[in-house]
């Protein structure tokens, strides 16, 4: 799908991964015509089976996001170093007129971004299934002070939990309106989210107090972040 993505770049149009190494990934949002959304996720199907009969190796993760206008599609790849971006992949050539007959017709716009795992601040182990992925963006005006709260919080979380409980990237490149990090939390169901937990300020203020807690308010101010968040639902049809 690496190689897919690649040939979307080229295309006059538009985390989770949950390994804690640092790695690439590669991340690219479908958002669908209206009314074309099966015949979408059949052309998918199509060119998941041909790559497959092809005898391609390479690995993705399709998700589906459940807020927001219209349909929404997300898939995800991980890549070890940059130098796996030049290499070649025969089964994804194979199958581009795929792409171009029965997925691309149902394609609105087509949106391509990278982002780099940042291990340090976050969960190490991996769920064991995954349905969903709560994904929070953010966009920050000072990357020093927004790196030191996150870093603290995690820190606390892993005192009170034992690892933080999501997985941090850093954006690579983009627009001026992209975001500039993100963390994505897993669950295994939507009944998941009911589990009441305390939330990462609620927890800080139990570990260090009512002062080192309004400490870090200000400097999360003073790094003028702006969030959005999106809960994201796994395709394992779709996903290779």
């Amino acid at each position: 799908m690496k190689k897919l993505l690649l040939i979307m770049l080229l295309l006059p149009l538009i985390g989770i991964a949950q390994d804690a190494d640092e790695r690439l990934m590669t991340m690219t949002t479908f958002k669908i015509k209206q009314g074309h959304t099966s015949q979408f996720q059949d052309g998918v199907k199509k060119y998941k089976k041909c790559y497959s009969e092809d005898g391609g190796e390479e690995s993705w993760n399709f998700w589906r996001r459940s807020q927001g206008e219209g349909a929404v599609f997300g898939v995800t790849s991980m890549m070890d170093n940059w130098a796996e971006m030049d290499k070649t992949d025969e089964a994804g050539k194979d199958c581009y007129s795929i792409v171009m007959n029965f997925i691309m017709p149902h394609v609105e716009s087509v949106s391509n971004g990278m982002a780099r795992t940042l291990s340090d601040w976050s969960r190490k182990s991996s769920s064991s299934e995954t349905k969903l992925a709560w994904v929070t963006y953010f966009k920050v005006e000072d990357a020093g002070d927004f790196s030191d709260v996150i870093k603290e919080v995690s820190s606390v979380m892993t005192e009170v939990e034992g690892e933080p409980r999501g997985y941090w990237y850093r954006i690579i490149g983009g627009d001026r309106d992209a975001a500039d990090y993100m963390v994505s939390t897993v669950y295994g169901s939507y009944a998941d989210l009911d589990i009441k937990r305390d939330g990462p300020y609620e927890m800080y203020v139990k570990a260090k107090g009512d002062k080192k807690a309004k400490e870090m308010d200000k400097m999360w101010d003073d790094a003028g972040v702006e969030s959005w968040s999106y809960i994201w639902e796994f395709q394992e049809e779709l996903s290779n």
